[in-house]
């Protein structure tokens, strides 16, 4: 371990950034005023909260599953920090009460988990492949670090650390310790955290522990299923690949896997990378986030293409249709990618990020906050929910048996204002345009940042600087890869931008004084995306985007079969904004042509039916599923 770090940013953290309006901000009062309170009735219901309290016996209903800790946690998470911004005294006392009942289901050991307490604990540690002990206390970890964040109360906070002295004590390479390492990826980033929380090493040295276990051979999960009494090659997945855990984590070339773990498994590579300096750690996450973003990535953002293990296939293997891309696995890119921009400040980190925010994440949360899909398909047909495709729903769910998504979407939302801005010793990056402001630290002066805009309707963008008395110092502001014509002006005077650019980032080193305004204009025109050429699935077919938002044709406006549409290359295409439309959305429209329909006749005919001229209608892909059920359709042929 080395104590020189590579990371050139840090973000400004939750108490000192803040979302007031706008787009983001109608979103996260959402989430603060319907997903939260929604997310909290169902763990209520469904006994996850209860579970805590250790009363369940053998033949009682709700049993606590191995994963039930993880839903609970996030959403004390995600409560904490909406705490911050809105310090709700009934939140306040909801959000206690939980973290005491975590709390006070600690056993006297350190140990905490309520499944292999009141279960099965006789089976604790048994199966790390399989039963999710590690990653619910990953979730436990990140939960206490939050409350403690919000509320300055150190009781779950302490828990976490006693239960991570504990996994200490456990797991290593020492004399009769374990020499294993979670199934689920997760505890790797909250020991991190708490590393960051406390200052304690020893739980940075723990994570590094389990990263660098990973892989090695002779394999754990071969010897604890041996142990078991299972013959390793019964392993219902197939091979490890599927966990991450088929080769040492810095000889891996490719996205492998269930895409949520790898995800988490990628953050705590770039998080190590970025405390300890070590550069094949931030090599490997390099080479890694390339084969993920140029070759297994969809256009939404979302990752892991398979239904059957919710994981990565191969390069260019990107199904619309049959796409699974989990919400939790685009919230998992979203977190990989701001760790790998504060490790480089690139933007094309930044660039995925914000595709994935706008695109597959949202699409995981309806406009009211209160139900939420787990897959985010990228064409429908409503009958591909009951026959083809049974994981593909034409509407969102109001829970999940598996309800990883709802709480883990909740916390995002709950905190995005730390993914808008980032400090450094002598700069101010803006990553993302949201109404809202921002306290940064820059050298021994706190600059005030603040943003007023109504992006992703509209690519002007105002930003105040704020510094408590004139400094020369850089503000970076990310110019969008999708944006070929930028334009700046400082204090009403243009600014040429082409200097000015590295890296994706317009970077102004000047003397800034109080009241200082920057204005950015992103025109924003509609364009037709094309896939690579290997994505089979998109051969032929064109997605519309303007500025950071995809989107799509539904039903809704433009009647059924939409395969039948054909878009022009040359079609001209407007945008417009309509308030009283899905929250208020700027739809696209313009004139394509389509298939006649046929009345009647054989199945199949040397007869064809011909073309006309229609109007089409498209809406953000994040949209969609918000109004009545029917088809909806991303990559639309072109002609």
């Amino acid at each position: 371990m080395t104590s020189r770090s590579p990371r050139k940013l840090q973000p400004v953290p939750l108490p000192r950034a803040r979302i007031t309006g706008g787009f983001w901000g109608q979103r996260m009062e959402a989430n603060r005023t319907a997903t939260i309170p929604a997310v909290y009735e169902h763990l209520k219901k469904t006994g996850r909260i209860d579970a805590f309290k250790l009363r369940w016996r053998p033949g009682m209903p709700d049993k606590p599953h191995v994963f039930w800790d993880s839903d609970v946690a996030k959403w004390v998470e995600a409560a904490a920090y909406s705490l911050i911004a809105h310090p709700e005294p009934g939140l306040r006392r909801r959000v206690d009460h939980v973290a005491k009942l975590i709390a006070d289901a600690q056993q006297p050991d350190g140990y905490l988990n309520t499944h292999f307490t009141v279960v099965e604990p006789e089976r604790r540690w048994t199966n790390l492949r399989d039963a999710h002990e590690l990653y619910c206390a990953g979730h436990i970890i990140e939960a206490a670090v939050a409350h403690h964040l919000a509320t300055q109360k150190p009781m779950l906070l302490d828990a976490a650390r006693r239960y991570a002295d504990y996994i200490g004590c456990v797991f290593g390479r020492g004399k009769g310790e374990l020499r294993g390492y979670p199934g689920h990826e997760e505890v790797e980033l909250a020991l991190v955290k708490l590393y960051r929380a406390t200052g304690e090493e020893r739980y940075l040295r723990l994570s590094e522990y389990f990263v660098n276990e990973r892989g090695c051979r002779p394999h754990y999960f071969d010897r604890e299923a041996k142990e078991r009494g299972e013959a390793p090659e019964s392993y219902r997945a197939g091979t490890y690949d599927y966990c991450q855990a088929h080769l040492p984590v810095r000889e891996q070339k490719t996205a492998e896997g269930h895409a949520v773990r790898a995800m988490y498994l990628y953050c705590a590579m770039a998080d190590l990378a970025a405390e300890t300096g070590d550069r094949t750690l931030l090599a490997a996450c390099k080479r890694l986030w390339r084969n993920v973003s140029e070759r297994r990535m969809y256009v939404t953002g979302g990752v892991g293409s398979s239904s059957h293990g919710e994981r990565f296939t191969c390069d260019y293997d990107l199904p619309n249709e049959a796409a699974y891309a989990e919400t939790c696995a685009a919230i998992g890119l979203v977190f990989w990618a701001h760790r790998m921009l504060q490790l480089t400040a690139n933007g094309r980190y930044a660039d995925v990020m914000e595709r994935a925010l706008y695109n597959g994440v949202l699409s995981g949360v309806s406009l009211d906050g209160k139900r939420f899909f787990y897959t985010n398909p990228l064409a429908l047909h409503p009958q591909s929910a009951r026959f083809g495709q049974p994981h593909v729903r034409a509407q969102r769910a109001d829970w999940f048996g598996c309800a990883c998504c709802p709480p883990n979407i909740a916390r995002l939302i709950a905190s995005l204002p730390q993914y808008v801005w980032s400090e450094g010793r002598d700069a101010v990056h803006v990553h993302l345009f949201a109404e809202g402001t921002a306290e940064a630290q820059v050298g021994d002066q706190t600059v005030a940042i603040s943003q007023a805009t109504d992006y992703p309707w509209d690519g002007k963008i105002r930003i105040g600087v704020h510094p408590e008395r004139a400094a020369k110092f850089t503000l970076a502001v990310r110019v969008p890869a999708w944006c070929r014509n930028a334009q700046f002006t400082i204090n009403g005077e243009a600014v040429p931008l082409e200097p000015l650019v590295a890296s994706g980032y317009a970077r102004i080193k000047r003397l800034w004084h109080p009241n200082d305004a920057l204005a950015l204009d992103l025109p924003m025109p509609v364009e037709q995306v094309h896939a690579h050429p290997k994505v089979r699935s998109c051969a032929g077919r064109v997605a519309l985007q303007r500025g950071p938002v995809l989107y799509c044709l539904e039903e809704a406006d433009n009647g059924c079969d939409l395969s039948d549409v054909v878009l022009p290359a040359d079609a001209p295409l407007r945008a417009t904004h309509e308030p009283d439309l899905l929250g208020g959305v700027a739809i696209v429209s313009g004139r394509a042509r389509r298939r006649r329909r046929g009345r009647g006749g054989p199945l199949y005919s040397r007869e064809g039916l011909g073309t006309a001229a229609v109007p089409v209608r498209a809406v953000p892909y994040y949209a969609w599923a918000n109004r009545r059920p029917g088809e909806m359709l991303v990559w639309i042929r072109e002609g």
